[in-house]
């Protein structure tokens, strides 16, 4: 099965959370509520490095397809 890169996802345990679901490498859960990250992958000392400096890119990833994705809603 070929999955998207992001998904957006809710639940109603978490009214007010929206959930970004990144599937590739490194896959993580982004809630954009409080922008807390949630990796799915271990990491050495060398990815985690490389991980502090990506990490803001991927939350900016995030962020512009739920933008994109309400966008679409709201046409």
């Amino acid at each position: 099965m070929e999955l998207p890169k992001f998904i957006l996802g809710d639940n109603t345990d978490y009214p007010n959370a929206i959930f970004i679901i990144h599937t590739e490498f490194p896959r993580f859960i982004i809630n954009l509520e409080d922008d807390e990250v949630e990796w799915f992958e271990e990491f050495d000392q060398h990815d985690e490095k490389e991980l502090e400096t990506e990490t803001e890119n991927y939350i900016q990833q995030a962020t512009d397809f739920y933008d994109r994705e309400i966008a679409r809603y709201d046409d």
